[in-house]
């Protein structure tokens, strides 16, 4: 009985980005992702100024600040910065899910994303009569677990340490191309 190959299936169609598109695209993720850094520590220090202050007026209002730094700031640029690291990952030979940096540095976003969004709620702590010190460290962590995150993730796209991700294998056991 002979055994018959099959023809390797043909890789799916890449997006490869010009040039001047890739490079467009870089500066608009290094600029989004850079500046959710300065954002998170202005976060860090009005957290910070709140909890070690003795004056309940610049504890409010330093809380107050935050919701509309946020907004204005946080929630898009995080938006711009895994959206821009998406394309360019598609776009590029490093690709989203073959290299453990990209995926490490994916991973770190979208956990900074998901603790703004569920953890940290500076504006009840704004409007809360009397402030627990408790809830108050609680929201330093978030915030600097958040910044040591982007910190991280910044490392990352410099170092670019651990190499491919192992490539997974079809039903007949070939190792599929692209």
């Amino acid at each position: 009985m002979s055994v018959v190959e099959r023809p390797a299936r043909a890789a799916a169609p890449r997006i490869r980005l010009r040039p001047r598109a890739r490079k467009a695209l870089l500066l608009l993720h290094i600029l989004a992702s850079v500046a959710l850094v300065g954002e998170v520590w202005a976060l860090t220090v009005l957290d910070l100024t709140a909890t070690l202050t003795d004056d309940a007026g610049l504890a409010e209002h330093a809380y107050r600040l935050q919701t509309p730094l946020v907004r204005a700031g946080g929630i898009p640029l995080s938006m711009i910065s895994l959206a821009s690291g998406i394309a360019l990952g598609l776009g590029t030979r490093w690709g989203v899910l073959r290299h453990v940096w990209v995926v490490a540095k994916t991973a770190l976003l979208v956990a900074v994303i998901l603790i703004g969004a569920l953890l940290s709620h500076p504006e009840e702590l704004a409007s809360a009569p009397a402030l627990t010190a408790g809830r108050q460290w609680a929201q330093n962590a978030e915030v600097a677990a958040q910044l040591a995150m982007l910190l991280a993730a910044t490392a990352l796209s410099i170092y670019k340490p651990g190499g491919r991700l192992p490539r997974r294998r079809t039903r007949n056991g070939a190792i599929p191309r692209g």
